[in-house]
This record gives structure tokens, sequence and C-alpha cells, in this order.
């Protein structure tokens, strides 16, 4: 058996026992069968037995619950959205770019909800969002971000920072002022995913561990096909993430793309206060290239961003621990932390985690009616989802 703590820190100190769920074994039938048991497959899942408790739902993993990103993402509970609201409001109108917003923040706090009335301690805090810029150019960024929200009716939600306001809160080098955004938690990914699953399964869902579905079928028939066996339902939901680029019949219409991760140690006295960074606000900048942090509730800084290679036909390894983009994480957060670098940083562990990108990354929801879609990827990281009723997926 693999040593799924290994994957990340998230499920190495989740506190819950990591050992597989029994695998499918032979054919079953179901109302719905859902493909992967990470945020999205769970979520789905919940709100369906929410809806209707009587419907028998089969969740099908290939590996363990919170296996992939939703197991090893950067503790962001964000009500980003992977576009502007400008973007929305241009192409859909104010009245909708308003909505999808309320929305997206009701979403961080039913995630502390749930979390709440299910007894999953998941260390959540509503403790915001810094978008910070370091760098005269990268102000500009963070002003249309402001005029934005306040143009949309959102002002209470958001605080200007120059920079004495912002090294108050977190002094990083180069910094020259932020905004911070009100309405985002941080938590810990490994102890939500878990304990979502539990309590899914405590609403009667089954999911089977260890059974990597081979292939799908829609239409007159849905099904999801494995070597061990098939499950065969009314409706079929694709929450593979980054890994159903492998899946036959989806292929090439999703791309994985990765983030690396490098983390501290719990930070002494010493190092908090060259730091200055005294609350768990998640913390990011305006680099194209993505660039993130957040703290965990024991004092380590965890760094996240892009850089990992791209594999010939989005093919993924365990070796996406890419040491280069690792390395320059690590560069980063010793270089952009502390008065002038004086936190001198530990790295204790690093990971990746792979999402899925559609081709085009302009989250959707939409009904088609010809073959089938590539699938409802997720968040830490956020979906296009397609919906077809005629293939029943």
């Amino acid at each position: 058996m693999k040593d799924y703590a290994s994957y990340s820190y998230w499920l190495q100190s989740c506190g819950d026992d990591l050992t597989p769920r029994p695998a499918l074994n032979g054919t079953i039938d179901a109302d719905i069968a859902i493909l992967g048991a990470g945020y999205s497959g769970l979520w789905t899942a919940w709100y369906l037995l929410e809806r209707n408790p009587d419907l028998s739902i089969a969740i099908v993993e290939r590996e363990i619950a919170g296996f992939g990103a939703s197991g090893r993402n950067g503790g962001w509970c964000t009500s980003g959205f992977p576009t502007s609201l400008d973007r929305i409001e241009e192409k859909y109108g104010r009245a909708q770019a308003i909505a999808t917003h309320r929305a997206m923040t009701g979403a961080v706090d039913e995630v502390g909800r749930v979390a709440r009335e299910q007894g999953i301690d998941i260390d959540w805090q509503k403790s915001g969002t810094l978008m910070t810029a370091r760098g005269i150019a990268q102000l500009p960024s963070v002003h249309h971000v402001a005029k934005s929200m306040e143009r949309l009716g959102f002002e209470d939600e958001f605080d200007l920072l120059d920079k004495k306001q912002l090294d108050e809160r977190i002094r990083i080098a180069g910094s020259v002022g932020a905004i911070f955004l009100r309405e985002n938690a941080v938590i810990h990914p490994g102890k939500l995913v878990r304990g979502l699953a539990r309590a899914v399964e405590r609403r009667g869902a089954t999911i089977y561990e260890q059974s990597n579905v081979t292939s799908f079928t829609g239409g007159a028939y849905p099904a999801l096909h494995t070597d061990q066996g098939h499950v065969r339902a009314r409706t079929v939901v694709l929450c593979g993430e980054s890994y159903m680029s492998g899946l036959k019949g989806v292929g090439r219409q999703l791309m994985p793309v990765y983030s690396l991760i490098t983390l501290t140690e719990p930070l002494t006295a010493e190092q908090r206060d060259a730091i200055g960074w005294r609350n768990r606000e998640l913390v990011d900048s305006c680099r194209y290239t993505v660039d993130y942090l957040s703290k965990t509730i024991d004092g380590r800084i965890l760094f996240g961003g892009r850089g990992a290679p791209y594999h010939l036909r989005s093919k993924i390894t365990r070796h996406d621990r890419h040491a280069e983009t690792h390395k320059m994480l690590e560069d980063n957060v010793r270089t952009g932390s502390g008065a002038q670098g004086r936190a001198n940083l530990p790295a204790y562990e690093a990971w990746w985690g792979g999402r899925a990108f559609r081709r085009t990354t302009v989250a959707t929801a939409r009904k088609k009616t010809s073959r089938p879609p590539g699938g409802t990827p997720a968040r830490g990281w956020q979906p296009p989802i397609s919906l077809d009723e005629s293939w029943r997926i």
C-alpha cells in the first residue's frame, strides 16, 4: 500500500486513518455514480443527499479520499472566481456579476457552517486575504480590484492599505501596498476532505477506494467502468480533476496544471517578530505566474506557485515534485519574508498538486446535447462545469 501521508503535510497531519476503504467488487446499481472522492465529488454527494436522502450514491476513487488536489492545495477557502467581476459584468451583466460574487462569498461561510455542524475541526478562520503589490507596477491591479468592487456595491468587503498599513500586518520585501479582502478563510484542507468523506458516508453514500475508473458511458445506460467492476446509474458525475486527462473519453479536453508548495517548520518567536504576520491572512501578489501564502494553525508558512513543466500528452507522475520549482519557492520565502530576510525560514516539506484547465479557463455551467463533456474539475480550485442531459453525465 502507498504511504499516503507522504504526499502532503495536510494528509500527514489530518489525524485520520488513511487506510483505504474497500474497493468496488463486481457490478452494482445506484441512482448517482460519482468519479472522484475529492471536494467536487464529495460536495456533490453531500448536497444531493441533503435534497433527497433516499438517493443511492456510489463514489468511485482510484486512491483514497483527498489524494488529489483536495489534499494538497494551499489551504485557501476563497471567494475568488477564475474570471474577474469586470469580465462577468461585461459578458453577462451587472446583476450576474453581483450574484456570482455573493454566491462565492456565501460558499466560504457555508464550508465553515457544514464543518462546525458535522464536528469537523478544519482550523477554519475567516482571516481574509491580502492581495499585495510588490512594486509600483502592481499597484494599478490592486486599485482596479478596489474600484470594481466599489462599483458593484461591495465597498464594505475590502480595505485599501498603503505600505505602512500593510507592514503593520505583514512585512514583505518590496511590497508597497495591498487590498485586504474580508470574505475569505484559511483552512486545513486535509481535515476538511477526510471529514467530509465520513460525513457523506453518514448520509448514506458509499465510497469505493482503490478503484480505478478506466472509462465511462452515457446515453441510455450511464456507468463507470473499472477493472474490478462497474457502477450502473441513472446519472454519472465526473469529478476527477486533472487525473481525468488520462481517462478514455476525456483525454485532451483537459490540461493538468501544477501548483507546487513548500512549507516551513513552525516559526520561532524571533522569526515571527521579523515578519510581523500575527494573524492568519491569506497572502498573494499580482504576479501573472501566481504566488500565494497561508499560515497553519501551528505557525508554519506555506508558499505556493506555478513553474512545474507540462508533460507530453498531459501525463501525471509522482515525479512532479519538481526540484527546480520547489527551490524557487523556498528562495522566494526567504527573500520575501521578514525585514531584509532576517527571518531565515527553514524549509520543512514540499509537495505538488494538479488542477485541471479546460481549453478555456472561464468557469461556466451549460447544457450540452451532443457528446460527453470533459468533466467537472474543482478548487481550492474552481470548476468549469458541463451538464449533458442526453448523456446523463
